[in-house]
């Protein structure tokens, strides 16, 4: 599971907060874009880190639906995560796993990608741009 909780800037954390309490629509659009933007980067991320073709991992990188954290202050969120239902294994790429053979002896340990976390580095670092082009583009419309 993968979450930017990168939000600590006052100004953003206002105008969210106006767009939300004046335009909820909006505010969930734009959340909902800059989420397509960091699962791009975390599919990006994968198929430069895991040379090895792995099934439906690529795939399975979804974007989930922006909800209200009722955990914070109710904050909206989106979360970019690995689907188990298309890449049941995707938890061993990202964390990594024994090598084990048919009869049970373990052979060794696989290190993982840690496609998130690393893709998180980037997000983070990208992530001002991001939402001040997602403001411009909802302000002009407005």
């Amino acid at each position: 599971m993968f979450e930017v909780e990168h939000i600590g800037l006052t100004e953003f954390r206002e105008n969210i907060t106006y767009l939300e309490r004046n335009f909820p629509r909006e505010a969930k659009r734009m959340l909902s874009r800059v989420g397509n933007k960091a699962r791009t980067i975390v599919r990006r991320k994968a198929r430069e880190l895991v040379k090895r073709r792995t099934g439906n991992y690529q795939r399975s990188i979804k974007r989930g639906k922006v909800f209200e954290d009722r955990s914070s202050s109710g904050d909206l969120t989106v979360r970019v995560y690995s689907s188990s239902k298309i890449a049941p294994h995707g938890h061993l790429i990202e964390r990594g796993h024994r090598i084990v053979d048919k009869h049970g002896n373990e052979h060794g340990f696989k290190q993982g990608y840690l496609v998130f976390d690393k893709s998180k580095e980037e997000i983070e670092r990208d992530f001002d741009s991001i939402i001040i082009a997602e403001f411009d583009r909802v302000l002009s419309r407005l």
